[in-house]
């Protein structure tokens, strides 16, 4: 184990029979082919314009010069070498990005990145996703969470619903909440004060139900019947128990990007980070943006960044300024929708570079009208869901789409990539 200078302890308690599993963290480095790669747990995306210098500067001193946003809404700092994790780590305690040792990696919380401002919006997430990580945090056995064991806090407009949360709040009237398990609706209700309990008690009892099963499970939908049998657990919670179950919001939500008015008068700002690479100068460039907001700089899940609270022509005027910066704050860029994982000659798996041969084809064909996920071996690590998928072979690429799969030279990889995003899903 890495030190902690002041990083604050909490007795884990795990289950004899959880295998570890290899989710990176703060404390816990990856080895990657270009050195150590950190992940900083950012609960619901949410960073204060200081913090996000400081990651700048971390990046700067130690790593490649970039963060990396991650599809959790968390980010990473990778090329690190071994001897930087320990300094890494007390700069991220002293500025409020690694409150705890024991449970860092299971900080996983997705939110919706308006804060209820936006349309649809009916529960501000903020004050939720704060009470829930205090409540983590506090919580001894909750230390025995898998890294991958994932929260969504949803304003009610359903745009975190899709991204896979073992536990998710979605409000179904300003006045009551539903808990999905696994993003199953089973009829389980709470009022909005009871929010951040109600999920702390549910994952108590995945705990409690993986233990009785002897199970090795790191996600609730991995655990035998495990949405019913945490249901049961629950009984006498403050949860009320209802018959009309609802369908769950489907579909895929469009990334808040470009100027967007919020609830009560002001206006937020969202870029796009292509690639998800985000440089020292941006960050730096964003934390100034900020500062002229709510003081907060959000990370999204569709690794783009969100600053509200902006009055209309402070917003417009900084769309393009970030534009020119290389954060494009148009929905049409075409940016849009394009993802990728690490590639060679960051990641000793991968057959190729994707994020250069990705860039490529952005320059050939502009903006397309489905995502994109560009991928260096089949893991297909970072992978949203409905994208259509581009995988590296040893001869090329493979680009999938459903149960449609081409394989594809270079000379036709623009053109067969592009084909594939106009196609109807």
């Amino acid at each position: 184990m890495w030190s902690t200078g002041s990083v604050r302890e909490v007795p884990a308690q795990r289950p004899e029979l959880a295998r570890q599993d290899a989710c990176p963290g703060a404390l816990r480095p990856h080895p990657a082919a270009d050195g150590l790669l950190v992940r900083v747990r950012l609960p619901g995306g949410l960073t204060t314009p200081a913090q996000l210098a400081a990651l700048a500067g971390l990046a700067r001193e130690f790593s490649d010069g970039h963060l990396e946003l991650t599809s959790r809404a968390n980010v990473q700092l990778r090329a690190l070498p071994a001897d930087s994790v320990d300094e890494v780590a007390r700069r991220l305690a002293a500025c409020g990005l690694l409150p705890s040792a024991s449970h860092e990696r299971v900080r996983n919380i997705l939110a919706s990145p308006m804060d209820g401002r936006g349309p649809g919006g009916r529960l501000p997430v903020r004050p939720v996703v704060a009470e829930l990580d205090r409540r983590l945090l506090d919580e001894p056995t909750l230390a025995a969470l898998s890294g991958r064991f994932l929260f969504a806090v949803d304003d009610g407009g359903g745009d975190v619903l899709g991204f896979g949360a073992d536990l998710a709040l979605y409000p179904v009237s300003g006045r009551e909440i539903a808990l999905l398990l696994a993003g199953v609706d089973r009829g389980l209700r709470l009022a909005p004060r009871d929010a951040a309990s109600v999920l702390v008690e549910a994952a108590s009892a995945f705990l409690a139900e993986r233990a009785a099963q002897e199970s090795p499970a790191w996600r609730l939908a991995d655990l035998a019947v495990g949405p019913s049998r945490v249901s049961e657990r629950m009984v006498g919670s403050s949860l009320r128990r209802v018959s009309d179950v609802m369908s769950v919001p489907a579909g895929e939500p469009e990334p808040p990007v470009g100027v967007l008015a919020e609830s009560g008068g002001r206006y937020a700002v969202g870029a796009l980070v292509p690639l998800g690479r985000l440089s020292g100068e941006q960050a730096h460039l964003l934390a100034r943006l900020g500062e002229l907001g709510r003081g907060e700089v959000v990370v999204t899940p569709w690794r783009t960044v969100l600053v509200g609270g902006l009055d209309e022509e402070t917003a417009t005027a900084w769309t393009r300024q970030l534009g020119d910066a290389g954060l494009p704050a148009s929905p049409e860029s075409p940016w849009a929708g394009v993802f990728a994982c690490a590639g060679e000659p960051r990641c000793a798996k991968a057959l190729a570079d994707v994020r250069a041969d990705a860039a490529e084809v952005v320059r050939q064909s502009g903006r397309g009208s489905r995502p994109v996920h560009w991928a260096g071996c089949d893991r297909q690590c970072g992978k949203p869901a409905g994208a259509v998928e581009v995988v590296a072979t040893r001869n090329g690429y493979e680009v999938r789409d459903g149960d449609t799969r081409r394989h594809c030279p270079s000379a036709r990889l623009a053109a067969t990539v592009s084909t594939a995003r106009e196609a109807r899903a």
